[in-house]
């Protein structure tokens, strides 16, 4: 009689606990990543800057999606040199990158390139759009050509240490003077002014190409 009463005990806790605790579905559990707001482009220089986008030395991007998230890219620099790219990696999500640590490879035909984080923090999404179709890298780089989003509990002060505002502008010009100086007599400016020849960088011999991702890219 007490063995029957155990079970019987056991049977109803398992038949409330069934009825009145949560249930888990994994389904509810992926993070929905919002479409980028279009940026607010200003052209300076000759340039298409977007406004309130923060710029790492090495040439990849971020802007603010709340006070810890920032979603991330590379800028048009890196666009314009690479061409066509076909192939995007992204350092895995839920790990955490210094700030100027290795983020994100691009490749185009048999050229790879690595680029750095502009903020520190942890990888908590990653644009399925860009892995499946890495042309929009190339398109899009400020919108729907964005990398990743970054949780990083010192965003505004990683922030101090990336160029923004006034000064985008003059530093994107100064990198095309400096690329056209180290590429000459290669022609390495595009016809309109605005930025490099698109798919240079691919066409460069392995050393110079080395030079420049090392002078531009930092890696």
């Amino acid at each position: 009689m007490t063995i029957l009463f155990v079970l019987l005990m056991f049977v109803v806790v398992i038949s409330v606990r069934y009825f009145i605790e949560p249930k888990f579905h994994p389904e509810l559990e992926i993070e929905v990543v919002a479409k980028p707001q279009p940026p607010r482009l200003k052209r300076e220089f000759g340039f298409e800057i977007p406004q309130d986008y923060c710029f790492h030395l090495g040439h990849t991007w971020v802007t603010n999606e709340s006070a810890n998230d920032a979603r991330v890219g590379v800028d048009r620099f890196v666009a314009n040199l690479m061409g066509k790219i076909d192939h995007v990696e992204v350092s895995g999500t839920d790990r955490w990158v210094r700030q100027g640590q290795k983020l994100i490879t691009l490749g185009s035909g048999g050229t790879s390139v690595d680029l750095l984080s502009p903020v520190e923090g942890v990888v908590v999404a990653v644009n399925d759009d860009v892995l499946r179709d890495p042309t929009l890298v190339t398109n899009d780089p400020y919108e729907n050509g964005w990398i990743a989003i970054v949780k990083s509990p010192d965003l505004k002060i990683n922030q101090r240490n990336l160029i923004q505002g006034p000064m985008v502008a003059p530093w994107m010009q100064n990198n095309l003077a400096r690329l056209n100086a180290m590429l000459s007599p290669t022609p390495a400016l595009a016809q309109d002014g605005g930025g490099p020849v698109s798919g240079l960088l691919p066409q460069l011999t392995p050393e110079l190409r080395q030079k420049v991702v090392k002078e531009f890219f930092l890696s």
